[in-house]
C-alpha cells in the first residue's frame, strides 16, 4: 500500500508539472484528492492491514496528500500569474499615441458681449455694480420717479410676487441703491449689468427674461455733452470707428431731458436699406439727464449735482453686431448656433 501511495504521488506530481490549464488542474485535484479519488480508494483498504502498520500508512497518506496539494497550489499561482501577464500584454496602451482631443468650452455670445461692454466702460472710469433680481416696489419704481398709479408703470408689464415685491423690470434699481448708499455726497460713475423680467410674449424680438446694462454718472457739472461723448466712444469701440450716432428726443420718467440714441447702419452707411428700414439709422439705446426728483429721493441736491443715465439691451446689440434675427437663439443652447461665433 505504501508503494501504491508513492506511485500515485509521482504520477500526480508529473501530471501537475505537465499541465498548463487551470481547469485541468482542478480535474487533477478531484482525481487524486476528492472523496472518490485514487488516494481515498487506496485508504479504504487500511482496515485489512495489521494494527501496527495502520499509523505508518496513515502518515504516508497524509504526506502524499500534502505534497499533491502543495504542488497544485504552486502550479495554480504560476498559471494565474501567467494569465495576468498575458492579459496585460493584450491590453497594453501605447501612451505615446496622441490622445483624442476634448472640445473646449467657451463663453456664451451674450456673456462675451456683456464682458466686452464692461471692459469698455471700465476703461472710461466706470465701476461695475450688481443688485438683487427680486426687488422692492420702492427701488424699482418710486425711487425712479414712478409713484404708485403712475401710467408709465403699465409699460413695464411687471411680475409681482407680493404688493411690494417683484422681479425687477430693469437694472435701474441698482443705480438708486448705489446713490442711496453714497448718501448724496459722493460722485457716482457706474454700470449695472444683469437679468430683468417682464410679462411679455416670447417672439423673435421679445422675451420675458432678457439682459440689460444701465449706466449712471452723477457729479457736479455733468452735462448732456458728456453723455453724448461717452456714447459716441461706446458706439465706435463696439461697432466700428466709422459709426456715427444721433440723439432723438424721447421720454423716460427718470430722466429729463430724455433721448433715444441711433447708430448709422453698418450695411448702407446711412444711405438707407432694408436693415435700417430705409432710414440709414438703427435705434440702439435710451438715455438722458437724471431727473431732479430721482436725485432728491437718493439724497443728492439737484442744485449742486447733475448726472446722466443710459440703458441698453445686450441681446439687441448682439443681434445688430452679429446679424442674429431671433432673440430666442440666445437661450436655446444650440451648439450649431453658438459655434458660428466661436464660443465653443
Amino acid at each position: 500500500m505504501k508503494k501504491q501511495l508513492e506511485a500515485l504521488k509521482a504520477e500526480a506530481l508529473a501530471r501537475i508539472a505537465e499541465t498548463n490549464d487551470r481547469k485541468e488542474l482542478q480535474t487533477i485535484r478531484v482525481a487524486y484528492l476528492g472523496k472518490k479519488g485514487s488516494i481515498t480508494g487506496i485508504l479504504k483498504g487500511m482496515g485489512k492491514l495489521p494494527k501496527e502498520e495502520r499509523p505508518v500508512i496513515g502518515e504516508v497518506a497524509n504526506h502524499v496528500r500534502e505534497s499533491i496539494t502543495e504542488a497544485i497550489e504552486q502550479k495554480n499561482e504560476t498559471l494565474e500569474q501567467q494569465a495576468l501577464e498575458q492579459q496585460l500584454m493584450n491590453e497594453t496602451i501605447d501612451v505615446t499615441l496622441p490622445g483624442r482631443p476634448v472640445p473646449k468650452g467657451g463663453a456664451h455670445l451674450l456673456t462675451k458681449i456683456v464682458k466686452e461692454i464692461e471692459d469698455l466702460f471700465i476703461g472710461m472710469g466706470f465701476e461695475v455694480r450688481e443688485g438683487p433680481e427680486v426687488e422692492t416696489d420702492y427701488y424699482n419704481f418710486e425711487a425712479l420717479n414712478l409713484p404708485k398709479h403712475h401710467p408709465a408703470r403699465d409699460m413695464q408689464d411687471t411680475f409681482y410676487i407680493t404688493n411690494e415685491l417683484l422681479l425687477r423690470t430693469h437694472t435701474s434699481p441698482v443705480q438708486a441703491r448705489t446713490m442711496r448708499e453714497y448718501e448724496g455726497n459722493k460722485s457716482v460713475k457706474m454700470i449695472c449689468p444683469g437679468k430683468v423680467y417682464r410679462r411679455d410674449t416670447d417672439d423673435a424680438t421679445h422675451s420675458h427674461q432678457f439682459t440689460q446694462i444701465e449706466g449712471l454718472y452723477v457729479d457736479k457739472d455733468v452735462r448732456m455733452s458728456d453723455l453724448k461723448g461717452i456714447l459716441d466712444v461706446f458706439a465706435k469701440k463696439l461697432f466700428g470707428i466709422d459709426r456715427e450716432i444721433r440723439l432723438r428726443p424721447s421720454f423716460f420718467p427718470f430722466t429729463e431731458p430724455s433721448v433715444e440714441m441711433d447708430i448709422s447702419c453698418k450695411v448702407c452707411h446711412g444711405k438707407g436699406c432694408s436693415v435700417c428700414k430705409g432710414t440709414g439709422w438703427i435705434e440702439i439705446l435710451g438715455a438722458g439727464m437724471v431727473h431732479p426728483n430721482v436725485l432728491s429721493m437718493a439724497g443728492y441736491d439737484p442744485e449742486v449735482y447733475t448726472g446722466f443715465a443710459f440703458g441698453m439691451g445686450p441681446e439687441r446689440i448682439a443681434m445688430l453686431k452679429y446679424g442674429v434675427d431671433d432673440i430666442r437663439q440666445f437661450y436655446t443652447n444650440d451648439k450649431r448656433f453658438l459655434k458660428q461665433f466661436h464660443t465653443i
